[in-house]
């Protein structure tokens, strides 16, 4: 059966599995070492753990949670959950009791997978309270505290309830058709309360069959990914999921964010899906290690990366010995930072937010490919990315194959194809409101160019239009702000206002630089009113404010009291900024800076 042929996901999978039977296809750590599950072995335990959900009652249609950090039995439940007739509703790990407790209730979810003990403490709360969910199946094992109104088995348990059944959970696949719903996905909540986005198996599989189709001069072959990004989020649970199934990749786990980069190294990723904020954070660091380093390696890196940037902007301007040089600090110097990247990296696959054009330039300049796509959870969630052959900074790539995209009179950008989502979950009306005769609504902003790629100008909803009634596009002024290495986030504010105002979280290393040199606590709550420290980050946008045109510039700023996090729900999973919450914390104090 072809790619294009496939009923459904679950279908996909087992036929795969079928091709690529004892290869090896899921890597965790265990015992500080990657272990290998073959196709075959998963397999296996995702036909044991459908039957054992039949078995605890799970019926088609009905929606079971899962909590889990990425590892090997996030997969493995959520095909099981689809695989017995049922839909999975991922939800992040840092989501609190309310959180997990309104998808609860709102998904009217049945059942709900739960990785650890630690993650027990909030989602079996939630279940508990909500007083719909029947079962919770646990991942690892937990000893009970307490009694609840939700019958908690383990892992094995469910798979020992599926070995006595003699459902022949492969076959009973064909039953599910391509537009059924798969999976609800909760969106992360930039805007407010988060929405049921219902997304079907052929959504999922147009996105795997796009991507593959469009990103063939990589030369796609045997791939392995190494998976990062929550699993919640529809960006990975496509692309980083059931891309590489369609593949018959491997997939590696990572182990977090402080084991990033060691983990590449282990894996040796030929392709990882990431959003902006990972590849700032990383450029950062680099810049740092380069600064400390100092003498000629610092003098080697930076001639590479100004040559690096002439190759690729203006290859014409490359002389005989530029060209020269440019070789041999390919090998001294850029074969080094793949090498820190696993050395067999052939693509990042960047999305999620917009890629600064300058963060992007920076990689590409030390030898590191990033590929900026674009799309948003309701298409499925993918619609378009660079090409290896045809990369452009400030664009977001040609739009995946057998998929319609026009730009409204307002500028608009308009989806039609099979990676439409099904609607929102028990909300009609905004459904209504959002795919309107076919075509999704997605509230950005953009272009399709001379070339037929998409450039995206801003979120529809989040144009800053001043008392002027100029649109200014605050998330270019904002990735410009945080290029200085003062500055580590920012926000800008301006809606009817005679000009934009901003809100800035320090850098921490250069913080703590600069208060020991000037005598002052290191501390960004006692620190974010000192005049001396707004004098030294006033440097900073002043030369921001030189790149910018006149309505972009920033002509004040207050300091944040403490870093935008997913802790303190100021940032999504994925890293984008929750510009509603920080109007909450710091609207009043940005409305003052207009005196």
């Amino acid at each position: 059966m072809t790619a294009q042929n496939w009923p459904n996901l679950v279908t996909m999978f087992f036929d795969q599995v079928e091709v690529y039977g004892e290869h090896p296809f899921l890597w965790a750590k265990s015992d500080g070492k990657y272990r290998p599950l073959t196709w075959r072995e998963v397999a296996m335990q995702v036909t044991e753990m459908a039957r054992g959900l039949q078995a605890l009652g799970v019926k088609d249609g009905e929606r079971v949670v899962l909590v889990s950090e990425n590892r090997p039995e996030w997969l493995i439940a959520d095909l099981a959950i689809m695989a017995a007739g049922g839909i999975t509703v991922p939800a992040y790990t840092t989501n609190t009791v309310d959180d997990h407790r309104h998808i609860i209730e709102h998904s009217k979810a049945i059942g709900i997978f739960i990785s650890t003990p630690k993650l027990a403490e909030r989602a079996l709360q939630a279940a508990h309270l909500s007083d719909l969910t029947q079962f919770a199946v646990m991942i690892e094992d937990l000893e009970l505290q307490q009694s609840l109104n939700v019958d908690v088995i383990n892992w094995q348990a469910v798979i020992n309830r599926g070995s006595s059944s003699h459902v022949n959970i492969i076959e009973e696949a064909a039953r599910f058709k391509r537009q059924d719903t798969a999976c609800i996905i909760y969106t992360s909540g930039t805007g407010g309360t988060p929405k049921g986005v219902m997304l079907s198996h052929i959504a999922m599989m147009h996105n795997a069959i796009g991507a593959t189709q469009i990103l063939k001069k990589l030369g796609l072959n045997t791939e392995t990914f190494l998976s990062f990004l929550p699993l919640s989020h529809s960006y990975e649970h496509t692309a980083g999921q059931f891309w590489p199934i369609s593949l018959g990749a491997q997939i590696y786990y990572a182990e977090g964010a402080d084991q990033l980069l060691n983990n590449m190294r282990e894996a040796k990723p030929t392709i990882m899906m990431a959003v902006p904020r990972l590849y700032e954070m990383m450029h950062t660091r680099i810049m740092r290690g380069v600064a400390k380093e100092g003498g000629t390696k610092e003098k080697l890196f930076n001639k590479t990366l100004a040559l690096g940037k002439k190759a690729f902007l203006t290859p014409g301007d490359m002389s005989l010995m530029d060209k020269l040089l440019n070789a041999i600090l390919e090998r001294l110097v850029r074969k080094k930072v793949r090498a820190r990247f696993g050395g067999r990296l052939k693509a990042f696959v960047s999305g999620g937010a917009p890629l600064n054009p300058d963060i992007g330039l920076f990689f590409t300049a030390l030898g590191v490919r990033i590929l900026q796509g674009y799309g948003q959870t309701e298409s499925g969630p993918v619609v378009s990315c660079n090409v290896p052959e045809k990369v452009k900074m400030d664009g977001v790539g040609p739009i995946f194959p057998n998929t319609k995209v026009r730009i409204a009179d307002d500028g608009e950008i308009l989806i039609k194809g099979d990676l439409v989502m099904n609607g929102y979950w028990r909300d009609p009306e905004t459904t209504a409101a959002t795919i309107i005769d076919g075509w999704l609504h997605t509230g950005d902003i953009g272009l399709i160019d001379e070339d037929g790629h998409l450039r995206i100008t801003d979120r529809k909803k989040d144009i800053i239009v001043n008392s002027g009634g100029d649109n200014v596009a605050p998330q270019r002024v904002e990735g410009i702000l945080t290029l200085e290495p003062q500055i580590a986030q920012a926000m800008v504010y301006g809606d009817k206002h005679p000009y934009l105002v901003g809100l800035l979280v320090p850098d921490e290393e250069w913080l703590k630089g600069w208060a020991e040199d000037n005598a002052k606590p290191d501390n960004l709550a006692q620190l974010c009113r000192d005049d001396d420290l707004h004098k030294a980050l006033a440097e900073a946008v002043t030369r921001v404010n030189t790149h910018l045109s006149n309505i972009e510039t920033v002509r004040k700023f207050i300091i944040a009291s403490e870093p935008f996090t997913i802790d303190n729900a100021q940032m999504t999973p994925t890293l984008k900024v929750r510009r509603h919450k920080l109007k909450d914390a710091y609207g009043e104090a940005l409305k003052a800076l207009y005196g």
